[in-house]
């Protein structure tokens, strides 16, 4: 079962990577909990699409992936440059790099919960120190 739901995450990432979003009904449940508050698959493909838009460069890399029974459990990194406001922060088309802890649990193979936690405060401070030139 773990190979399985291993495999059927990396595609998840590989379909984010190729920027296929529509094929998330592949992976994510009609209705899933984001964070702890009810959300539809529709809702959830927004905010992907959405961050997709505002980083172009935007590459989802696995640095550390643990799955168990029917959850996953994934450090992501991204080194990327926003153009647009992200998080909350105007990044102003800068380089950030940071990581996102995410856990996941499935069923039926595809993803019911998602609970994912940034490092906002180190992306402010990337963007708060000068430029290098």
């Amino acid at each position: 079962m773990s190979e399985q739901l291993e495999d059927i995450y990396r595609d998840y990432i590989a379909a984010l990577n190729g920027r296929r979003v529509e094929d998330l009904d592949r992976f994510v449940h009609d209705r899933l909990t984001y964070n702890g508050e009810e959300w539809t698959r529709d809702q959830y493909q927004a905010l992907l699409a959405d961050d997709l838009q505002k980083i172009p460069d935007l590459h989802y890399e696995i640095r550390l992936l643990v799955v168990r029974s029917d959850h996953v459990a994934c450090r992501l990194w991204f080194d990327c440059t926003p153009q647009q406001e992200f998080l909350g922060i105007d990044a102003g088309g800068r380089r950030v790099s940071f990581a996102e802890h995410v856990f996941y649990r499935f069923r039926a193979n595809r993803i019911e919960n998602v609970w994912s936690l940034i490092d906002t405060d180190g992306i402010r401070r990337q963007l708060s120190m000068p430029e290098k030139q």
